[in-house]
């Protein structure tokens, strides 16, 4: 799918697509004020889980270019995501006094040479090995960070100023109330308001708003990006290296800045991520999370931008949604990544080459096989 107009109705013209676009991107900016009762997380703040779902869906994006697009498998990849926060941490609070505005382009080009640094040496090999590789260098991040008193060592780094309030200290530029669905249907909450641009501890919802609105930035350019002469390098060395390199393709060039931007959003997930926190350790970027990366991509549907927002979605939200459940909703995300893995193995929302590949190999096991109501017909 090449564009969210893929998406819409085909019947509709330009005009009703951003109609349909702007209705959509209106309703995910009020979701969290909505609380719909069917999908809001009653044992948890709705307005956290949906901060925590659109910094996945940042990670997904990035890890998707690595992974989906030039078809590199990097399972180290939460090392990106420690190197934003904690840049954003030593600039803003440990070692320096920089505002929000002027550390958060820092902590992305540190991630983002920290890519090219990675990317270098490592990506003259292939397959598992590079898989090895990467791994080893999400587990290497977090022993530094544990290790080293000038990062926080163990107990971290606390004390992250938030983003500027825009508007007075005491609230934002205006108020606006949530709905409540005790009675069974709508009302305006009065008591319940959100102080637009105001970040504070208690309301996640303006900083799900920022989350929300790079993340509609990074898919603009991943749309871009894709479409370009770029993106079809990315395609060829993932179908074929070797091929790709007899026509004339640098592959290693474009490895390399497929890692660079997807350090790049990766290490922008990770700053905001310790913004909202307020603080960061080592323990926030254990192992197991780049394996949860790694299963949005895939679950959704690696290659496809619109799968992997869904994958990641689904990733936060599931375990998040049982909460109530205590353990065993991880008994039960586990159980249906094993569903899927078993009958859906190519992802909820595979890439259209993926669909096509697959219609053309049965349609050969057919031929091969003498099955073929064509050949029969003929």
């Amino acid at each position: 799918m090449k564009s969210l107009s893929a998406l819409l109705p085909r019947n509709v013209g330009r005009r009703g697509k951003i109609i349909w676009i702007v209705v959509g991107v209106l309703f995910a900016y009020s979701l969290p004020l909505l609380e719909l009762p069917l999908i809001s997380t009653p044992d948890v703040d709705f307005a956290g889980v949906l901060f925590t779902m659109a910094i996945y869906v940042l990670v997904a994006l990035g890890l998707n270019v690595v992974v989906g697009y030039a078809g590199l498998l990097d399972l180290g990849y939460v090392g990106f995501y420690a190197i934003g926060a904690y840049s954003v941490a030593m600039l803003t609070a440990e070692h320096g006094s920089l505002g929000w505005f002027a550390a958060l382009p820092v902590a992305v080009a540190v991630a983002m040479v920290s890519g090219v640094l990675l990317g270098g040496p490592t990506l003259r090999v292939r397959g598992d090995y590079l898989a090895i590789v990467t791994l080893g260098f999400g587990e290497i991040i977090r022993l530094m960070a544990v290790n080293s008193d000038w990062l926080g060592a163990a107990a971290g780094v606390t004390k992250i100023p938030a983003p500027p309030n825009i508007g007075s200290d005491s609230a934002g530029i205006f108020a606006i109330p949530h709905l409540n669905w005790d009675a069974g249907y709508p009302l305006i909450d009065l008591s319940n308001k959100t102080e637009f641009l105001k970040f504070g501890v208690l309301d996640a919802t303006p900083y799900y708003w920022l989350a929300l609105t790079f993340v509609i930035l990074i898919l603009i350019a991943d749309v871009r990006v894709k479409d370009s002469r770029v993106g079809r390098a990315w395609e060829a060395l993932r179908e074929d290296e070797d091929a790709a390199e007899l026509m004339g393709v640098p592959t290693f060039r474009y490895k390399l800045l497929a890692f660079a931007l997807g350090a790049f959003v990766g290490g922008l997930a990770g700053a905001l991520f310790a913004t909202r926190q307020g603080f960061v350790n080592p323990q926030s970027f254990q192992l197991l999370l780049s394996m949860l990366f790694v299963a949005a991509v895939v679950v959704g549907g690696q290659g496809n931008r619109w799968g992997v927002i869904v994958g990641a979605m689904l990733v936060v939200y599931i375990p998040e949604r049982f909460r109530g459940f205590a353990d065993f909703r991880v008994l039960l995300f586990g159980l249906a990544l094993m569903l899927l893995a078993t009958w859906r193995p190519q992802g909820l929302l595979p890439p259209l080459r993926t669909i096509k590949a697959r219609a053309m190999r049965e349609k050969l096991a057919d031929l091969e096989s003498g099955d073929d109501p064509e050949a029969s017909n003929a």
